[in-house]
């Protein structure tokens, strides 16, 4: 299949996410793209499709999809893209009745911005579904990164010495605020930040409600969404944020807090980043709290009312978002290799701010650093070294690299003591 054969949208720009959609489209009958709104995921489908349903945009083929027969379905070329199809499960069953009837694959892309009907599609989709997760663009997708230092080269033992674009304080925090999403290219700072306060207005006050299926405050929904975006990078439990609520009014008791957290995760919104076992059998990660992190870093940016410059000028939270910013575009990269992430704290409080493993039990310790002086980098990478060194290495290989991201460094290269620094704008998969 050609780009020419695709419906392709004018403006579209290239994914890495591309490479994981074409091979599951050789894989399997059905694919489903997941994500929160706006990170372009019908775009991406539509570049690989050759006809469409748009069931978000179409309220004839919403109505249609309703009482769909697989005759309809069929109607079209494939790929076929059926868009938001939550809004008519119907749609579901009849392409899985479509997919049974013959061995080929490659016939139906699915989008989908909340995974309510996730019971449906585990059950319906075995054997049928392979699902890709879809994040907002990385800055190299953006083309703010070089991609010169690989992800994939460093678990492969790879070394680097390249230059990488400087940024300063200022530019950085425009990266936050702006954010990955692709109606957001060529925005203003301002501009994206309106957007995505109306972003998390119309998630608070419809879209929750619609997870949730129970009575809500919009109020206490962005309440909760401050309250995260305070103690973003951080594994910050559920009471935490209970109680980190209070302080904009009465306290959301946990019960709510758990509802609304549910909710978000469905949505796509909330993207926490799970514990690491370093041995495959221990039950330790799952007593251990998630970090916390939103889809993307912009968005904790607009649930806390500060734009680039006020954001420039502290810090302390540029650090935060620095590491989520850093977050983001590590998963994206992880996500083209099939590399899972993860983060680290051992029984010491030692802590790994990434863990980025590959299948085959390759791994990379990975350690987000605003600053890049020397005597910042040296403390980096003697904590980074000291706490994989932990590892039981009778059970669990060494890392392939130790890794520090830095923000305003200007050059990737390899330390003396076998740790790799290297400026999130030299970064790729």
């Amino acid at each position: 299949m050609t780009a020419s054969d695709c419906l392709t949208p004018e403006g579209y720009s290239p994914r890495l996410a591309e490479a994981r959609l074409e091979r599951a489209l050789a894989a399997a009958p059905m694919v489903l793209i997941e994500g929160p709104k706006g990170c372009g995921k019908t775009w991406l489908g539509l570049s690989r499709s050759r006809s469409k349903m748009m069931l978000a945009e179409d309220p004839n083929a919403l109505s249609a999809a309703r009482t769909i027969t697989r005759e309809a379905l069929l109607d079209g070329g494939r790929p076929r893209l059926v868009d938001e199809w939550q809004r008519a499960p119907e749609v579901w069953d009849a392409a899985r009745g479509i997919s049974d009837l013959d061995g080929a694959v490659g016939k139906f892309i699915f989008t989908g911005s909340y995974s309510r009907a996730d019971a449906v599609t585990r059950h319906s989709g075995a054997g049928r579904l392979m699902r890709i997760r879809l994040r907002p663009m990385s800055l190299h997708e953006l083309g703010h990164a070089t991609g010169e230092v690989s992800i994939a080269g460093l678990l492969a033992g790879e070394a680097y010495s390249v230059l990488a674009p400087p940024i300063d304080a200022q530019r950085l925090a425009e990266f936050v605020c702006v954010g990955g999403w692709p109606r957001h290219i060529g925005l203003s700072a301002e501009a994206s930040q309106d957007l995505l306060v109306s972003y998390l207005d119309e998630s608070a006050r419809v879209d929750v409600p619609t997870e949730t299926g129970s009575s809500h405050d919009p109020v206490k929904v962005r309440r909760l969404l401050g309250s995260i975006a305070r103690n973003v990078s951080t594994t910050a439990s559920q009471a935490l944020l209970a109680r980190d609520t209070a302080g904009d009014g009465a306290r959301l008791n946990h019960q709510t807090v758990s509802r609304y957290l549910d909710a978000l995760e469905r949505l796509f919104i909330l993207d926490d980043v799970p514990a690491w076992s370093p041995h495959m059998m221990s039950g330790r990660p799952a007593r251990q709290s998630p970090k916390r992190h939103l889809a993307d870093p912009s968005l904790a940016a607009a649930a806390l009312g500060v734009g680039p410059d006020r954001l420039a000028r502290d810090m302390r939270s540029l650090g935060l978002l620095f590491e989520s910013l850093a977050m983001r575009d590590l998963r994206v990269y992880c996500d083209a290799g099939d590399i899972a992430v993860f983060h680290h704290q051992d029984h010491r409080g030692g802590e790994i701010d990434a863990v980025l493993e590959a299948r085959d039990g390759r791994w990379i310790a990975v350690e987000a650093k605003l600053g890049g002086n020397e005597d910042m980098l040296d403390e980096a990478a003697a904590k980074l070294l000291a706490v994989s060194r932990r590892i039981d290495v009778s059970r669990r290989s060494p890392p392939t690299a130790h890794l520090i991201v830095t923000a305003f460094g200007t050059s990737a290269y390899r330390r003396p003591d076998g740790v790799t620094v290297a400026p999130l704008t030299a970064l790729g998969p």
